[in-house]
């Protein structure tokens, strides 16, 4: 991932939270971070110092995880005594931070030669267009953003501009308020993340978890780690498995499971429901693993809410697994999504907390935990290969067919990855324009190791993870005995 001077803003931060939640002073220094990060000598990034403070205070909130507006250090005793919020949005708009995009859609620019067809005029509807000293000009107050200026242009001297939050929402999830800032569509919203990678102002931010994440690894109560398959490579390529697996338990983790043994449970227990379900009473059967896909169904096409797998995402099988066969530890998701923090809402009984690897980076360098020691111990592969193959391209659908074809159940799979792209995918195969029995969809454009939580370039983490796969001790998720009785005897059914 680009490291941008936004992601290295947010990453100071959420180091410094890490090492004062720690060191227990978190109250007493959380306002060093403001006058570390922003003083009179620092890069400017806004018009002035107090509006770069201001701009701080924001986002340290939202690593918080409180409300914004609070007083920040109102906002550290709060979530020290309290705990995270879990009734506030995981994004964002920050309200200090979001000034800086023009609202105008349609703009006439210096390329304008003032033609005599005057095709903008004459194709205007509300003739809002007029010549003002040789150039067009758009009266804002008439204008409808209808576009037919732009299209007439023999010149392409009018441009459309949007904001880049909500350019990259698919969804139609953000707009434009009253006061010239953005404001988030929550009953459109499905929390991917996509619009706090997009803004380049870092206005759009995520809620999290760290502060209570490291008070649970203080209290010394059992607490285990649940990597997703994209961990290796994160924190660099000469970082092994096993030197992350030591920093987890250096941090204060009693254990480490791979999510990919979740995903094993979910490709078995899907394969089942899919033979139950298709074509005897319906169609076809979409994946339940993505979060921001499931809740791109629920509240965009609530109609075929019916044709999503019941089986509990790879995150929740896993804590399910976990906290059977344990006395009920804390468990703690680890991985590239954003989204997975609002499942982890949905499933209390399973999942405690989610934190993405770039929380966890900032942990590692606030407590300093060195990552490079050399570790004798090795690594505990548990999962098979399909289950670590999840979060690659047709990972889900491949995993599942593997299990199927063993069967002689036939599946004809489409997969989708980005938003934009599922929600089509959903609109062809309702208008029948394409067949399919099985449909794989991911919000993420390169799949889940596209995530917007992660910390390395997909390219460079589907080669890691598809090396990482080839030591795993079975092919197939059913072809461990263990985990096929698991399977049978874990409740794997989403809650009503």
């Amino acid at each position: 991932m680009e490291l941008t001077e936004v992601a290295k803003l947010r990453r100071s931060v959420l180091r410094s939270i890490s090492e004062y939640t720690w060191n227990d002073c978190l109250p007493d220094r959380v306002y060093d971070i403001i006058y570390t990060l922003v003083t009179e000598d620092t890069q400017r990034y806004r018009c002035c110092v107090h509006k770069e403070r201001a701009v701080l205070k924001n986002r340290i909130q939202m690593a918080l995880g409180t409300e914004l507006r609070l007083n920040i250090i109102d906002a550290a005793n709060k979530v020290l005594k309290e705990g995270q919020d879990k009734t506030l949005p995981i994004i964002d708009v920050l309200p200090d931070a979001c000034d800086q995009c023009p609202i105008e859609k349609y703009y006439v620019t210096d390329m304008c030669r003032h033609c005599i067809s005057h095709k903008c005029i004459n194709n205007c509807p509300k003739k809002c267009i007029t010549i003002h000293q040789d150039r067009a000009f758009i009266d804002r107050t008439a204008c409808i953003e209808c576009g037919k200026c732009k299209q007439s242009c023999p010149f392409g001297a009018i441009i459309e501009i949007s904001r880049p939050c909500v350019r990259a929402c698919a969804l139609d999830a953000l707009h434009v308020g009253e006061n010239k800032k953005s404001i988030v569509d929550y009953d459109k919203c499905v929390q991917c993340g996509n619009c706090r990678a997009a803004c380049p102002f870092g206005a759009i931010d995520e809620r999290s978890s760290i502060v209570p994440i490291i008070l649970a690894l203080k209290s010394k109560k059992p607490i285990i780690a649940m990597l997703a398959p994209s961990f290796v490579g994160q924190f660099g390529m000469k970082i092994t498995p096993e030197q992350i697996v030591n920093g987890l338990k250096e941090l204060g983790f009693t254990a480490v499971v791979e999510v990919a043994v979740g995903a094993d449970l979910t490709a078995i227990h899907e394969a089942e429901e899919f033979i139950h379900k298709v074509p005897k009473e319906q169609e076809f059967m979409t994946n339940s693993c993505c979060p921001a896909f499931v809740n791109l169904i629920k509240k965009h096409h609530p109609d075929q809410l019916d044709k999503v797998s019941t089986t509990v995402s790879p995150m929740v099988a896993c804590g399910r697994y976990i906290k059977d066969k344990m006395d009920n530890p804390l468990t703690v998701f680890i991985g590239p999504c954003i989204a997975k923090k609002i499942e982890v809402r949905d499933h209390p009984e399973a999942v405690d907390f989610a934190m993405t690897f770039e929380e966890l980076q900032c942990v590692f360098e606030g407590v300093g935990i060195d990552l490079t020691k050399e570790v004798t111990q090795g690594f505990d592969y548990q999962a098979s290969k399909g289950g670590v193959s999840f979060p690659l391209n047709k990972g889900v659908q491949t995993a599942v067919k593997d299990i199927l074809d063993k069967k002689g159940v036939s599946v004809e799979a489409v997969y989708a990855a980005g938003l934009e792209r599922c929600d089509d995918t959903i609109k062809e195969i309702l208008a029948g324009k394409v067949k399919c029995n099985y449909m794989e969809g991911m919000a993420c454009s390169g799949g889940c190791i596209a995530g917007p939580g992660a910390l390395v370039d997909q390219g460079l983490t589907r080669v890691m993870v598809t090396k990482f796969l080839e030591n795993a001790p079975y092919k197939d998720s059913d072809d461990n005995p263990e985990m096929i009785k698991i399977a049978e005897s874990l409740n794997l059914e989403q809650k009503n």
